[in-house]
């Protein structure tokens, strides 16, 4: 489903307008309204029980919003409303993808397996859901070895090309981590969105996520929107930053920006209105969150 009836700034992906998610009794996501640009890297972040997650899931199709309007601004004009739309047509149609804070491998097949089965419908599509795959002839074929080849760059990108022919379930934590997200990156995304990529990683594996992340942005132009508690993630690889407490938005700038909002200090550090000055003449002394 498409819409030309929300305006959009060229450069702006995804627009969440008065965004609202009630459970019950509780308002976990109030009145939120926030833009990502186009090939930027914008961060979610916030306490622990921010709403960030609610937010994704709102985004991706998991959850209706109670109220509110997402819309995704495509490369080729198309405007889709992604609160219309179910989770699979958010994937397929608005080409939106996603990783979760629980790592979602097949861990009993290969790193390349993992990688050509994000690739499924493409490759449904080209059989012409005949015996042709099964025959692996004509444009199934081709796209077959397409699909291999496309599988095989984001092997060498994620620096996994040697792990190819691996059980996926075999490779170090922060290795499975960027599988994870060569594979989403299989379906073509223009918007990745990435819940706590650097959750459990050292700092040589939040290293290699970086670098990932930047290659992404960088060289293929894919917006990325990511969860993230790590600070030293978000403020090395962020172009753009957003504070979530209580579901209500209470920043929105650049890193520089943010990590000297005294909001985002008290909610940090938990501090109450009245303490708020004095938190921010010593934080901002300090230089940091």
């Amino acid at each position: 489903m498409t819409s030309g009836n929300t305006t959009m700034t060229r450069d702006t992906i995804l627009k969440v307008e008065h965004l609202s998610m009630r459970f019950g009794g509780l308002m976990a996501i109030n009145d939120l309204s926030l833009e990502a640009r186009r090939g930027e890297i914008t961060a979610l972040i916030g306490p622990n029980g921010a709403g960030k997650t609610t937010v994704f899931n709102c985004i991706t199709g998991f959850y209706k919003p109670t109220m509110g309007m997402i819309t995704m601004n495509r490369r080729n004009g198309e405007q889709h409303l992604l609160e219309r739309l179910s989770d699979f047509e958010i994937t397929k149609k608005a080409k939106v993808a996603r990783t979760f804070q629980n790592i979602r491998l097949f861990s009993g097949l290969t790193v390349l397996e993992n990688l050509l089965v994000a690739q499924h419908n493409k490759l449904m599509k080209a059989s012409g859901y005949t015996v042709m795959g099964l025959l692996g002839i004509g444009s199934y074929k081709r796209e077959a070895e397409g699909s291999i080849e496309l599988a095989r760059q984001w092997l060498e990108k994620a620096d996994l090309i040697d792990r190819a022919d691996d059980p996926a379930g075999d490779l170090p934590y922060g290795a499975q981590r960027r599988l994870e997200i060569a594979r989403a990156m299989c379906t073509g995304p223009e918007l990745l969105c990435l819940d706590e990529p650097a959750a459990g990683l050292n700092p040589k594996e939040s290293l290699a996520l970086n670098t990932l992340l930047n290659s992404i942005r960088d060289e293929t132009g894919t917006s990325i929107l990511l969860i993230e508690h790590d600070m030293s993630v978000v403020m090395e690889i962020s172009d753009h930053v957003v504070v979530l407490e209580y579901g209500q938005k209470i920043s929105d700038g650049t890193p520089d920006h943010v990590k000297n909002d005294p909001k985002v200090i008290a909610a940090y550090l938990g501090v109450d209105d009245d303490e708020l000055e004095e938190v921010m003449h010593e934080e901002l002394d300090g230089g940091s969150l």
